[in-house]
């Protein structure tokens, strides 16, 4: 989940902190899932992939690693 919250986010070319203040979480909670130290609960994934306007699945999607 952290490798894909990250690049969904660079690929709409958002820093943590703007994503941050979508979701109402702190730049530091933002940072610390994309650095896989905490886990997202469901209501947290919701709350990103809202603020992304992306399906939450993509955030469990595996992708290549290239």
């Amino acid at each position: 989940m952290a490798r894909n919250l990250r690049r969904i986010r660079h690929g709409q070319k958002l820093t943590q902190e703007e994503l941050a203040h979508r979701t109402g979480l702190s730049a530091r909670h933002i940072g610390a899932i994309e650095r896989a130290e905490m886990s997202a609960t469901l209501t947290v994934l919701g709350q990103i992939s809202k603020a992304l306007a992306v399906d939450p699945r993509e955030f469990l999607t595996e992708t290549s690693s290239t």
